[in-house]
């Protein structure tokens, strides 16, 4: 990799009341968006992709904010579809996943929503069997339960109305089962996941060299669920491997984190810092998603 930039930005803030992009999340995204044009440009790159998600699928204004990027950045937005999204991430863990074992489930707790895949891993390039993307991510869930979450009556009624919600992607491809008997691995890929893969670690600051990959065991799991939970946010606002980006989100991503283990109870999770832009990637490579010129 010649040159890697990554900057949250929550541009899905606030659509749980408005059903739009806020001005101010787009002021943000597009800041961000210059510097990455900026990079493009010095690093002489000739074919671009730029991808969109959950947010701008929902957003009324998505049309506009596309328009805009294109306008002040000269990048064109593509919002693609929830099936494409996992896809993608499913082959940017490509190389995380066991030939060994015929299946992967993996799960990517995002800012509006959480997708849950189900795929084969026989082959260096795994396929997607299915997938199911819920409307609960960390902003949403955040904005809609606000300080109940923070509460432990608050914080387990999310986890049981979020077990109840994915019970049926279980159901339809039985795979606590797959899991129980050693033909599934279970991969975690999110801002949620590689956070608490680095709180267990006890690192003094982020470090994906240590994350990637990481295989962490389900009670480790726990332990950081509940010690995150009993933080106030002050200790968490404090803490180097969250900070002001993740202390006010990190519980609604343990909420979802949690109802995923009790689901689908295994003996360890797979952490992945790649996802989406890896698979973008090595699409472009393999020269099935062409990308656009940069002006």
């Amino acid at each position: 990799m010649i040159d890697c930039f990554s900057q949250v930005t929550y541009l899905g803030e606030g659509m749980t009341v408005t059903g739009r992009l806020s001005d101010l999340a787009m002021d943000r995204t597009l800041a961000t968006l210059r510097i990455c044009a900026e990079k493009l440009h010095k690093r002489n790159v000739s074919e671009t992709r730029l991808v969109a998600t959950e947010a701008c699928r929902r957003a009324a204004n998505h049309a506009a904010f596309a328009a805009r990027i294109t306008a002040e950045t000269g990048l064109h937005l593509d919002i693609i579809p929830a099936r494409e999204e996992a896809s993608l991430a499913l082959a940017g863990c490509a190389s995380l996943l066991t030939p060994a074992l015929p299946w992967v489930f993996a799960f990517d707790i995002g800012g509006g929503s959480t997708e849950l895949v189900w795929g084969s891993s026989r082959s260096h390039q795994p396929k997607l069997r299915d997938m199911c993307s819920f409307p609960f991510g960390v902003v949403t869930l955040t904005e809609s339960l606000g300080e109940t979450l923070n509460t432990e009556a608050g914080y387990q009624s999310a986890v049981a109305m979020l077990v109840a919600e994915m019970k049926s992607f279980d159901e339809q491809h039985r795979i606590s089962h797959y899991l129980a008997t050693g033909r599934a691995r279970m991969v975690g890929t999110s801002g949620t996941i590689t956070t608490l893969a680095a709180v267990h670690l006890g690192l003094e600051r982020y470090d994906r060299a240590l994350v990637d990959g990481l295989t962490v065991d389900m009670h480790d799991i726990a332990a950081v669920i509940l010690r995150l939970r009993r933080m106030s946010l002050q200790e968490r606002l404090e803490h180097p491997c969250l900070g002001p980006h993740r202390a006010d989100l990190v519980i609604a991503g343990c909420a979802v984190l949690e109802a995923v283990c009790r689901l689908w109870p295994t003996l360890t999770l797979r952490v992945a810092d790649r996802g989406v832009r890896e698979g973008v990637l090595l699409a472009m490579m393999n020269g099935n998603a062409p990308g656009r010129p940069l002006p």
